[in-house]
């Protein structure tokens, strides 16, 4: 593989690791700040909330592009390292999007229908019954934990290509042998 397949892993395995990154991020901070913030208010104030953080996140086009395109980066990481023979780098890329890609299955199953549901209840400030909201706070939050882990397992998993994929970029290098950046590279990448 030439520079440019080099070049084309690198980016992909650093774009993956970062957007997936940004996403367990996003998923953390509600998990230790906004939910626990959030249970401390009434009702009425958290259906309010919570109706503008999804109507907020639904509508902006950025968090969608970094939602999607973490899977495919890592997806597309994991087909290019396989092609160029790197199986670690390829398996720890594939655990990545495995591990993604049920993310984006548990918020399809569980986060999204059960954001509707608060949709549908209308403007809070004329609710009535609120018996939706324990049912959903304990689903949702619970569900969003779950995100949280899997997104950690494949930044986890990610970093670790990354470190596999640094070490056989300096190997290759280092021994000047096709898909190597430079000789000098090589040796910085071994440290």
């Amino acid at each position: 593989m030439g520079s440019n397949g080099t070049r084309l892993s690198t980016a992909l395995l650093v774009l993956s690791t970062v957007l997936v990154g940004l996403m367990a991020g996003l998923f953390f901070a509600f998990d230790v700040s906004v939910m626990p913030g959030l249970a401390k208010t009434d009702d009425r104030t958290y259906v309010t909330a919570m109706q503008s953080f999804n109507a907020v996140i639904d509508g902006n086009p950025l968090f969608g592009t970094v939602f999607v395109v973490a899977l495919l980066a890592a997806f597309a990481a994991a087909f290019v390292e396989a092609r160029a023979g790197r199986r670690a780098v390829a398996l720890w890329a594939s655990l990545a999007a495995a591990a993604y890609l049920v993310v984006l299955v548990v918020t399809f199953v569980v986060n999204i229908p059960l954001n509707n549901e608060l949709a549908d209840l209308g403007d809070a400030a004329k609710l009535t019954d609120f018996s939706v909201v324990e049912k959903f706070k304990g689903t949702w939050e619970t569900a969003n934990i779950v995100r949280t882990l899997l997104c950690t397992a494949a930044l986890t998993a990610l970093a670790r290509a990354l470190v596999l994929y640094g070490r056989a970029a300096g190997a290759s290098a280092a021994t000047g042998a096709p898909g190597a950046s430079g000789g000098g590279q090589g040796r910085a990448l071994r440290g």
